[in-house]
């Protein structure tokens, strides 16, 4: 199928409008995160569906603090020099994840290459609380690379989350430009490892859309991924976070997701959420059990 360019002189398609956020459990889950000095990457990442996922009472923490000490240039996460380790955040994520009676947690972080194992510890840590307090909680993870460090890797394998995820996020001709701080081979070389260190783990990946990739590109990247032994992919359009990003290239047509869908369940992926909104915690709750049910 060949892709068809939707003009970007035209005002943003319909297909990526959404309501503004605003509801009930909106308002309660941000001064909650506001109580518990969490962050989000729902708000750091300027998540367009925000609105529908804190209406849901879902929400992706995003540890280790707010400031990356890489700068990406498609993500809005603040870069820069990062506080201090903070050693009591694992115990108040898990606290949030009481009072909101999750039945999934997404637990995300910021780039902590001043950290000698990338901040692995706490994801590990966060881990453990949460089974703690909530056994019944099904934990995700999505990682950094810990700059290739299986060490890092081993520790939260070892911690035994239900899914672990790792972000793909372009094909390998855009990384240096889009992913200056990351190494395509490496990202798919930490997919591998974490099967093979727990070869049941649920792995997951994910990659963004419209940022330069041609049509075949995408597709080795997907098979890439898929070579890595990985059970989920999700595929979204990519959004200019500011004019400071990286220019969207081209919008995909919900048509196209529509076939990037059917291709990736045909390369053998036990389950594919692709569409324009699509981001890699997006229905995070439906997808492992989705994944789960397709074993």
């Amino acid at each position: 199928m060949a892709a068809s360019l939707t003009p970007l002189t035209a005002r943003k398609p319909a297909w990526l409008k959404v309501p503004a956020p605003g509801g009930p459990n909106y308002v309660s889950l941000k001064q909650l995160m506001q109580d518990l000095r969490l962050h989000t990457v729902c708000e750091e990442a300027h998540c367009p569906n925000i609105g529908e996922c804190w209406e849901h009472r879902a929400a992706t923490f995003m540890i280790l603090g707010d400031v990356c000490t890489r700068n990406c240039a498609y993500c809005a996460v603040a870069h820069g020099t990062p506080a201090p380790l903070d050693r009591d955040e694992p115990g108040r994520l898990a606290a949030a994840v009481q009072q909101m009676g999750l039945r999934h947690v997404v637990i995300t972080s910021v780039d902590r290459d001043d950290l000698p194992n990338g901040g692995a510890e706490m994801f590990a840590a966060a881990i453990a609380e949460i089974r703690r307090r909530t056994p019944g909680t099904s934990v995700e993870v999505l990682i950094p690379d810990f700059k290739g460090s299986e060490a890092a890797l081993r520790l939260v394998v070892e911690a035994a989350p239900d899914i672990l995820n790792h972000n793909l996020e372009t094909i390998e001709r855009l990384y240096r430009l889009a992913r200056p701080g990351g190494r395509y081979p490496r990202a798919l070389a930490l997919l591998a490892r974490a099967k093979e260190l727990a070869p049941d783990l649920i792995t997951k990946s994910g990659i963004m859309c419209g940022l330069g990739e041609e049509w075949d590109e995408l597709l080795a990247a997907m098979r890439d991924v898929r070579a890595q032994g990985v059970d989920i992919l999700t595929l979204g359009q990519y959004l200019r976070p500011s004019p400071d990003h990286l220019p969207i290239a081209r919008y995909y047509t919900p048509d196209e997701f529509a076939e990037l869908h059917r291709l990736g369940r045909a390369m053998g992926y036990r389950h594919v959420e692709a569409g324009p909104l699509v981001r890699s915690s997006y229905h995070a709750w439906e997808q492992v059990e989705r994944a789960t049910a397709s074993r």
